[in-house]
């Protein structure tokens, strides 16, 4: 069994969650205080800082019941 790599992703670090479909501001409450971002282009980025794994996968547990579709997971350089 190959290891698996260790490094950023088990520390806190800045996050960029797009998905498809505009979000109204106030859902930022829901999302812990992450910054939500309108796009022209029809998208809507949730950002900021995340503690760890486990708080990630629980933001996507939140962002997969609003029922808008997933476009991508980034992890930004501070």
């Amino acid at each position: 069994m190959s290891e698996l790599p260790t490094g950023h992703y088990d520390h806190p670090g800045r996050y960029e969650i797009r998905l498809k479909g505009h979000l109204d501001t106030r859902w930022a409450a829901w999302f812990d205080g992450l910054t939500v971002t309108r796009d022209g282009d029809g998208t809507t980025v949730i950002g900021g800082p995340v503690s760890d794994q486990a708080a990630l996968h629980g933001l996507l547990q939140k962002t997969r019941d609003l029922g808008l579709p997933l476009i991508s997971v980034n992890y930004v350089n501070p």
